[in-house]
């Protein structure tokens, strides 16, 4: 019998209609909506397809939306005292940098130049620390992983004392994944192991979950033979493998493979994420999620 399939597709429109329907109640009792700002730098044309979704996707739930663009050579004095200007906007919830940045610009200085109460990506030491100490303390858990964790509950997947094993060490994915599956709460109260490429045995490891989360950016790397039968597996790697024409414009399109083997998986376990359509749709909504985290922290909703 094959795997129940959690399609982040299907999860993502449940959300943002919860998020649509909440900026709406808020906007009537408040008379606020959530800001978010979209800093782009240059013309990357994956990063230009990317920040026009999300602009996209903050129009449809009643977001105040700001697109900043700016010219591939503006200093990265000038950058940070854009991000300085809205820091202090009190209309503007959620900053966000794309990136890549150019080279001459410091990636890290400049996201470390966020207000972290503004940080709805995740990504400043201040969030990293808050998330580590979790409880309370979370405001704004990174995108990607918020998103997993959230297929994982809203498929009915129990965690409390399963195996979780992490394939994956990332600073965006694993490691605050890892973190976020031991903490206590919703969702959570897991016994987590972190493995990854260089792992003695990781087969072995695979075997032994219970909810088997890989990102490690490497296809095909989990074979069918390591997955626990009734497993739940969260395929987060998005591969490109080739070209093929499609069938619908006739145009080239990638072939994108997930790090599991899927056909061959979904035979074994008892949930699985389709790559495409399964984490990556959950993304962009969990950010969308966290701006308006940080308009009701702000009016003392949470």
């Amino acid at each position: 019998m094959s795997a129940k399939l959690i399609k982040g597709t299907e999860i993502r429109e449940e959300i943002l209609e919860e998020i649509t329907k909440e900026v709406a109640e808020i906007k009537e009792k408040h008379g606020k909506v959530p800001g978010l700002v979209t800093i782009l730098v240059g013309e990357n044309p994956a990063s230009v397809s990317y920040v026009t979704l999300k602009i996209k996707t903050a129009h449809r739930v009643g977001f105040h939306e700001i697109q900043d663009n700016q010219p591939p050579d503006i200093s990265e004095e000038d950058l940070l005292a854009i991000i300085d200007k809205y820091n202090k906007d009190d209309d503007i919830h959620g900053i966000l940098v794309q990136l890549p940045l150019p080279k001459h610009i410091d990636d890290k200085k400049v996201l470390n130049a966020i207000d972290p109460d503004k940080d709805v990506d995740g990504f400043h030491p201040v969030n990293v620390g808050r998330l580590m100490i979790g409880g309370s303390e979370v405001k704004f858990p990174p995108c990607t992983p918020a998103g997993i964790q959230e297929m994982i509950v809203r498929a009915g997947v129990e965690t409390e004392g399963a195996e979780v094993v992490v394939v994956g060490r990332s600073n965006i994915v694993g490691k605050p994944i890892a973190v976020m599956m031991m903490q206590k709460g919703r969702g959570a109260n897991s016994t987590v192991t972190v493995v990854h490429t260089r792992t003695k045995n990781l087969d072995e490891h695979c075997k032994r979950a219970d909810i088997l989360i890989v990102a490690a950016g490497v296809p095909g790397l989990v074979k069918p033979e390591w997955i626990k039968p009734g497993a739940c597996v969260i395929d987060v790697g998005v591969n490109r493998v080739g070209e093929k024409i499609s069938e619908k414009t006739g145009k080239k399109v990638a072939i994108l493979r997930g790090d599991v083997d899927f056909e061959a998986a979904k035979e074994i376990a008892g949930y699985i994420t389709p790559v495409p359509g399964g984490v990556g749709p959950m993304t962009i909504t969990m950010l969308m999620k966290n701006t308006l985290n940080s308009l009701k922290f702000k009016l003392g909703l949470m």
